[in-house]
């Protein structure tokens, strides 16, 4: 049952976010009625892929956070706060790109045999700053995609070129705005999870964690930097989209590349 929710969430993964492209390369952007349905098929496709994310980590033996469950659990929570995101704000066309990556996790999810890395025993807090780690990475992850999209609108209207999908986003200052939103809300999950760290994991810089700390540091401080120069001088466009795809770079090396080598190079967990 669980392959079958997996297939059916990723092939609505797809269709959405390919009928999505098509409606961007229109440059019509969908209103109303026109975009809530894709959106709606879209948290449908979530609940499926919650479905088969669940019976793969909550297991008999005990939770299991090995690598590819948690890039699937990402993509998934990724993809829920996009879409929920969606219905209230125009920011659905990064669906095009998120969607596909979270049926990537998935698939991998279903296809490749998994070593598990069994979590026993933890506390309340080891489990909440896990789940607050995620979220962060996340909302931040959406953030980078937003600060793309905001890249290419940006280049194309320096260039007097803002014909074709360009016509279908929202006005340059709204997508900023957006973008400094999601980073907002992003840094202060980031920022929760490192003070809960600090507080329930045994020793944050022993060997096996110091190098995912110190690169997660690096990235709130990179996020920190880059609200504190919005608020105290303006910052915006290219500014906010180099600091943006730097911090999630950093934690991306910080939790994902750590996690790849501990688990399939150095067979540790």
């Amino acid at each position: 049952m669980s392959t079958l929710s997996g297939v059916l969430a990723i092939l609505i993964y797809l269709v959405v976010a390919f009928l999505l492209a098509k409606g961007l390369q229109r440059g019509t952007p969908p209103v109303g009625m026109e975009r809530r349905p894709l959106i709606l098929a879209g948290l449908a496709g979530v609940g499926l892929h919650g479905a088969a994310l669940f019976s793969a980590i909550f297991t008999q033996a005990g939770v299991d956070l090995e690598f590819i469950n948690v890039a699937s659990l990402t993509g998934w929570l990724a993809a829920l706060l996009l879409l929920l995101s969606a219905l209230r704000s125009p920011v659905e066309n990064l669906a095009i790109a998120l969607l596909p990556l979270a049926a990537l996790a998935l698939l991998l999810q279903l296809l490749l045999p998994a070593r598990p890395v069994l979590l026993a025993n933890a506390s309340s807090g080891l489990e909440a700053h896990i789940l607050l780690s995620i979220l962060a990475f996340s909302l931040l992850t959406i953030a980078s995609l937003q600060a793309i999209l905001l890249a290419i609108q940006d280049r194309h209207l320096r260039n007097r070129r803002p014909g074709g999908f360009i016509r279908a986003l929202p006005p340059l200052e709204t997508m900023e705005r957006l973008l400094f939103q999601m980073i907002g809300v992003g840094f202060t999950f980031l920022s929760l999870a490192l003070f809960n760290g600090v507080l329930f994991v045994d020793d944050i810089f022993a060997q096996h964690l110091v190098h995912k700390t110190v690169l997660s540091i690096i990235a709130w401080l990179v996020f920190a930097i880059l609200l504190w120069g919005r608020w105290r001088f303006g910052w915006r466009g290219r500014n906010a989209i180099r600091w943006t795809l730097a911090g999630l770079a950093f934690l991306l090396l910080g939790y994902f590349g750590s996690k790849l080598i501990l688990e399939f190079v150095l067979q540790r967990v």
